[in-house]
């Protein structure tokens, strides 16, 4: 569990003081589960859930199984992890099997967060002849899966601070690993596919490791279900060109994939 910041007190707060801080503890981490809340007021987690329930009526938080996370409609929704996985999960393998296909031994791979990128990580341990392959990632879900590929793969995990809401490490330290290191190929989730914005993603902390893998990759790809077609949000990893391929699902918007096939002729459609 992670330790809580230093301004959070460890009990006896009155209610609505209490309340506040814990607005802020979601806002800052994407989710908080009721236990580790419990934990850091040093109240129980009837009280807990009591104050969510006036948060979710007041300020806009959304309840969630075990917890809560902030509320943001529309397409700046960030889906949890969970939520993703069942999102278009054919499509993503089917993606997922033609990305992982660029893969061969002796490389050294960059993995991204992500229910897509966690399929590419299960698609290249399911491939018995690849071998001598490294592979870095800053999903502690993706790292679980690649486990079952060791001792045929080496498995890095970036440090950095973990969200909860995607398994993911993040600043501080998690762009420290690429300054060490160089793969020669990136697999790059995100949230949004844009012909002008490029390659964007909700989560600024996010967003910014995104774009140090790509840096440190001789080449980058992205892979992102049809729904990212056309989306455009906060975080900018970087110009559509900068990807030697886009991999997007077949339900992408027709109008946004002719505007993105007009900017680059390497947008590649995988049908489920």
């Amino acid at each position: 569990m992670p330790d809580a910041p230093d301004s959070v007190p460890d009990a006896g707060a009155p209610a609505t003081i209490r309340r506040q801080r814990m607005l802020s503890l979601i806002g800052e981490r994407g989710f908080v589960r009721v236990g580790e809340l419990s934990e850091t007021f040093g109240v129980s987690d009837v009280t807990v859930r009591g104050d969510l329930t006036v948060l979710e009526g007041t300020q806009g938080i959304r309840r969630v199984h075990g917890g809560a996370m902030p509320r943001v409609t529309g397409a700046t929704h960030e889906l949890s992890f969970e939520e993703a996985l069942e999102s278009s999960a054919e499509e993503k393998w089917a993606i997922a099997r033609a990305a992982a296909a660029l893969v061969e031994p002796g490389m050294s791979v960059i993995v991204d967060v992500g229910s897509t990128c966690l399929a590419v990580a299960r698609e290249l341990v399911r491939r018995d002849e690849l071998h001598d392959v490294t592979v870095i990632t800053n999903g502690l879900t993706t790292a679980f899966e690649l486990e079952n590929a060791i001792p045929r793969f080496q498995v890095l995990v970036t440090g950095g601070t973990l969200r909860p809401l995607q398994h993911s490490l993040v600043a501080p330290l998690a762009a420290a690993m690429f300054t060490h290191v160089h793969a020669d190929l990136a697999f790059i989730g995100c949230n949004g596919v844009d012909a002008r914005a490029g390659i964007t993603n909700i989560n600024l902390p996010e967003a910014e490791l995104k774009r140090e893998m790509v840096l440190a990759s001789t080449r980058a790809v992205v892979v992102a279900d049809g729904s990212k077609a056309g989306q455009v949000h906060l975080g900018r990893i970087g110009d559509l060109l900068e990807f030697e391929t886009v991999f997007l699902g077949a339900s992408a918007d027709t109008a946004a994939l002719r505007e993105l096939r007009r900017t680059h002729d390497r947008v590649v459609t995988v049908d489920a």
